[in-house]
């Protein structure tokens, strides 16, 4: 079924059309960003089913209009025919206190934006809507989940699945653009608490895409192997420090991208010089194997749409293509800092927070060999699999990652023994200059958030192939 538009948007873009013509009368530049986002989250363990709002459902507007030197923004969350000029109003005096601002702080000039005149409303698909199901169907088919996975091992303590959907309707409005979009994305989670003689572990999997309820369905189908993997990690153990030969999984290889050359090639951090990447445009960063891609347009997941919150068009950006750094990503004033493109990253945690650039769908090209023939090629190392958290230092191309499962190869064989948890460490070129084999496996998830720094949180994904390197593991 077709994700249908926000009916509240669709009647106050006459108003909001009233007021664009009004402020492209005194400004030369003037666009309105408009939202409106529902969601829900869904969580059922042993004890509580819990059903909240999503964590981005919002509704509001920001308009923006060029001052003279620079760009000023304001928020409303209404508008109506008779408030149209309230709002105008409002808009003048936070034009004239960033002026008076300007004469005591330097504030860089921006030029008055081009546009390419752009009209269109585009609209995702999806099997089953979560709101047609609605709230008792959805808890229900959870809690089956749940009961399923619990009755597998009685040294299951806990087993908890979660589900959440966001349908997001977005419009901007300029003097050259007229764009509606209206998608969604779900997102599931299934996690196992185990205990024996004391020892406790736990281990999920997550799920996510473009797409509505029917994500329950693939979730069902891998309850067995989450806890046969919690069972496993009871006998796990430490991680002996050192440098080994490893194989990533997809949702590992997804964080070393999104970790290594993401929040790096965000050009925002280009301008303040907090990212080493701008010395390396051009230059090789990465093996030849290795192809790197970030866009909303890329892959369909939960970093997905079709315009950003700046009004320009979602892309598929190459960020390194065979080792060799091409570009970064922006949003629309860094790019006119720059002197680049636009490539469609200009991203808000809502409509009351500035746009920066953002990552959406990160991930590494797939390649041509096997994971049989990956694991076949180490005399010893580790299968990393299942991923934590991370973080990186764009200034000095540090990277940490935790992962939750490391299965030990000898001789080009899984012997069965598991290390948790473990750190991976490492510098970013020689990490990703040690890739020698990547699979035709691929895959993307997207069931985190990203923080810019400690806040200014947006959807992502992140993925790729089985890819075969040389970390640093403790």
């Amino acid at each position: 079924m077709e994700i249908k538009m926000s009916m509240y948007l669709k009647e106050m873009k006459v108003y909001l059309k009233d007021l664009l013509n009004q402020l492209l009368e005194i400004y030369p530049y003037a666009s309105i960003l408009g939202t409106d986002v529902i969601g829900k989250a869904y969580r059922v363990n042993q004890t509580s089913t819990i059903i909240t709002d999503g964590m981005f459902t919002e509704r509001g507007f920001v308009a923006r209009v060029h001052n003279g030197v620079t760009y000023t923004e304001y928020v409303f969350n209404h508008l109506s025919k008779e408030s149209i000029h309230e709002v105008v109003e409002a808009i003048k005096k936070a034009v004239n206190a960033q002026k008076a601002l300007e004469e005591v702080v330097h504030i860089p000039y921006y030029p008055v934006m081009e546009e390419e005149r752009i009209a269109f409303s585009k609209y995702m698909t999806v099997d089953v809507h979560p709101t047609v199901l609605g709230d008792e169907a959805i808890t229900n088919r959870i809690k089956t989940l749940r009961d399923k996975g619990t009755q597998l091992d009685k040294r299951i303590i806990d087993f908890n699945v979660g589900y959440e959907y966001l349908h997001t309707s977005k419009i901007f409005l300029s003097k050259e653009k007229d764009l509606e979009q209206s998608l969604i994305w779900s997102t599931g989670m299934i996690g196992c608490i185990v205990s024996e003689e004391g020892k406790m572990k736990r281990h999920f999997k997550g799920y996510s895409g473009g797409c509505g309820a029917e994500l329950l369905n693939k979730m069902e189908q891998d309850i067995e192997e989450v806890v046969k993997v919690s069972m496993q990690l009871l006998t796990s153990e430490p991680m002996n420090p050192g440098e080994y030969e490893v194989v990533c999984a997809p949702d590992v290889t997804g964080l070393i991208a999104h970790e290594a050359f993401g929040h790096g090639v965000e050009m925002d951090m280009f301008v303040k010089d907090r990212a080493l990447a701008k010395d390396y445009v051009g230059q090789y960063v990465a093996s030849p194997c290795v192809t790197m891609h970030d866009g909303a347009a890329a892959v369909l997941d939960t970093g997905s749409y079709f315009f950003d919150d700046e009004g320009h068009m979602a892309q598929d950006s190459v960020i390194i293509e065979k080792g060799i750094l091409k570009k970064g990503i922006n949003d629309a004033l860094t790019a006119m800092q720059l002197g680049v493109v636009p490539t469609g990253n200009g991203r808000r945690e809502s409509f009351k927070r500035k746009a920066y650039t953002r990552m959406t769908n990160t991930y590494f090209e797939p390649g041509t060999d096997s994971l049989e023939e990956m694991i076949n090629s180490i005399e010893y190392g580790f299968l990393l699999e299942a991923t934590g958290g991370g973080m990186e230092d764009p200034k000095n191309w540090g990277i940490q990652c935790i992962v939750n499962i490391a299965r030990e190869i000898k001789e080009g064989k899984l012997t069965g023994k598991i290390y948790s948890p473990i750190i991976l460490t490492g510098y970013v070129p020689d990490l990703l200059k040690s890739i020698s084999m990547v699979s035709r496996d691929f895959d993307v998830t997207g069931t985190g958030a990203c923080g810019k720094g400690y806040k200014e949180w947006v959807k992502v994904s992140t993925g790729g192939p089985y890819i075969k390197a040389k970390v640093r593991l403790g």
